[in-house]
């Protein structure tokens, strides 16, 4: 092939590669979407279930001592999964804007239809990274979760502690809370570091502006 006939080749193989990246990127945000309804469903459903056997003193210490472990896993397991899955989104990202900055090399008006593609234009970031990371989905359900963790341990303690020791247990269920959310986001921050090299390297390496 001439050089005209492998510039359209790259062109029309760059297309579809975009298409691609695209169709991938929407289909993490659809995982994510899905895995947390299911989570809040499975959560909101629990807390139904154990305000029908709160009626019942001999009921309810079982089933909420089955029931929220049991919450606490899957929640585990649904962030674990949406950390993944962030960071699977963020790199087809970098790799689509790596396309366009090809396109908007072809010719300079180019240049006014695909814009720089920037970290700091991200809107997620605009407030620094540590916002970025309280804001993600997977950080919601951590916290939800981490809640529902902190619920159980504050009935466990009560159970052993007794009733006179209510705002002890309501301190250790708080304490544990800031602790599983301490704990997370340290995971979360590791997890996407691991994707940056990757990320890095699908970046356009761009000119002065």
């Amino acid at each position: 092939m001439d050089e005209k006939e492998r510039q359209s080749a790259l062109l029309s193989a760059l297309t579809t590669e975009h298409f691609v990246l695209q169709t991938a990127s929407s289909a993490t945000v659809s995982e994510a979407t899905a895995r947390a309804s299911i989570y809040i469903m499975s959560l909101s459903t629990s807390v139904v279930a154990m305000g029908f056997a709160s009626q019942s003193r001999d009921a309810f210490g079982p089933f909420a001592a089955s029931v929220l472990p049991a919450l606490f896993l899957l929640g585990v397991f649904t962030v674990v999964r949406l950390v993944d899955v962030g960071g699977e989104y963020m790199h087809y990202l970098a790799r689509i804007a790596r396309i366009r900055s090809y396109y908007r090399a072809l010719n300079p008006e180019a240049a006014d239809y695909f814009g720089s593609e920037r970290r700091r234009s991200i809107p997620s970031l605009q407030l620094g990274p540590s916002i970025a990371f309280l804001t993600t989905t997977s950080s919601m359900v951590a916290f939800i979760n981490n809640v529902v963790a902190g619920a159980g341990i504050t009935l466990l303690a009560r159970w052993l502690l007794g009733a006179h020791d209510t705002l002890l247990s309501v301190l250790l269920g708080v304490g544990s809370v800031a602790a599983l959310m301490a704990v997370f986001l340290a995971y979360q921050k590791w997890r996407f570091s691991m994707f940056e090299p990757a990320a890095a390297s699908a970046e356009p390496q761009e000119k002065n502006d």
